[in-house]
């Protein structure tokens, strides 16, 4: 089955599914525990909306409701209060120094959600 292949309100599901779990890696170990965080409570949204699809007992709302609702719930859980490999890459090739490149800027560096 290609992609092309799977009706769009269930590649809706599994796109907002992959948002969730699709998280970037730390640019230091000492963000990991941020990360793991981040990543246990949006992997927890995404498993009850892929039982709310699946499970036969739950109330049939929809993939597409699901996938909103979803979505609803990673928006209060943004991927933040760490500094990404990516970003860190991106600063160090603008010219910051190491310690720089993986430093939060002064808005992150309260607690995350």
């Amino acid at each position: 089955m290609s992609a092309l292949d799977i009706p769009q309100d269930l590649r809706d599901i599994l796109t907002a599914v992959l948002e969730a779990l699709d998280l970037p890696y730390p640019a230091t170990v000492g963000f990991t525990e941020v990360h793991d965080r981040l990543l246990a409570v949006r992997a927890s949204h995404a498993r009850i909306a892929l039982r709310a699809v699946l499970d036969d007992d739950a109330p049939d709302l929809g993939p597409a409701w699901n996938a909103a609702y979803l979505r609803e719930r990673l928006a209060e859980h943004p991927v933040a209060g760490y500094v990404t490999a990516d970003q860190a890459h991106a600063a160090l090739d603008a010219g910051a120094s190491w310690s720089e490149a993986v430093a939060l800027p002064d808005t992150e560096r309260g607690e995350v959600k």
